[in-house]
């Protein structure tokens, strides 16, 4: 538990003192009060990223091996992108059925989204560096904590949505954290978490840039009944990938 604490406090600390920097040398630069733009956001988050991977694979408080992969799993990646897909609708349905919470990151992640780098981070890095970090390293250290598993996956998913500081992210952040932490359990890899992290935030990227991101279901939709069908219909696509995976995913 006290390891699994201070990679947390670790990985929060990072990402701090890389955003800190950054903006000291854009002021520097650009004069006392300057902002980070798209480009200032991106380096610090990319910055931020990859001093975390790269300190977590020093420290060896991450373990990375090929060995589930040489278990050639396609069909079990397979269905990771068939229930990632599954979800997204009936955990947005959630999401606005819950009181509306301060987005306190939204002007970072409006820069970030619209900008085609963007997707470098959102994309391919944040899910390779949070999944080494909350199931590589801290759900690994929590599993060897208390003989039920469910108590580590639960504490890493707390995490897992505490550190993102936004709290209209949190709600969301702590049930994929669930899952992801159960794919890990079950593998003792961090390849299904980061397929599932990938497909999420690649759906993200692409419908924030193709869509009206301040409409809610009803809005897209158009009725209650038609939100109500496609959380039904999502909900055929999730619960049999969730079986299919839970037949198939073996450490």
């Amino acid at each position: 538990m006290k390891n699994a604490l201070i990679y947390t406090v670790v990985f929060a600390a990072i990402e701090i003192l890389v955003g800190s920097l950054v903006l000291l040398a854009y002021q520097l630069l650009k004069g006392n009060g300057a902002e980070l733009d798209a480009t200032g956001v991106i380096i610090s988050s990319g910055l931020g990223g990859g001093v975390t991977i790269a300190v977590f694979l020093a420290a060896k408080w991450a373990i990375v091996s090929r060995h589930w992969i040489r278990t050639r799993p396609w069909t079990v990646l397979f269905w990771c992108v068939i229930a990632t897909l599954g979800s997204l609708i009936p955990s947005s349905w959630l999401q606005e059925l819950m009181p509306e919470l301060p987005n306190t990151a939204e002007k970072a992640f409006d820069l970030v989204l619209k900008d085609r780098w963007g997707y470098f981070i959102v994309g391919l890095l944040a899910p390779l560096s949070e999944e080494l970090v909350f199931r590589g390293g801290i759900l690994r250290e929590l599993l060897k904590w208390k003989e039920n598993p469910w108590i580590g996956i639960v504490i890493s998913a707390m995490l897992f949505s505490l550190v993102h500081m936004n709290p209209v992210q949190m709600p969301h952040a702590f049930l994929i954290g669930i899952l992801l932490g159960w794919l890990y359990y079950r593998t003792d890899s961090i390849i299904p978490g980061v397929v599932w992290h990938w497909v999420n935030n690649t759906v993200a990227y692409v419908m924030y840039n193709l869509t009206n991101t301040d409409e809610t279901l009803l809005e897209f939709f158009g009725s209650q009944q038609r939100v109500l069908m496609a959380v039904g219909f999502s909900l055929m696509i999730f619960l049999p990938a969730l079986y299919q995976l839970n037949l198939r995913l073996s450490k």
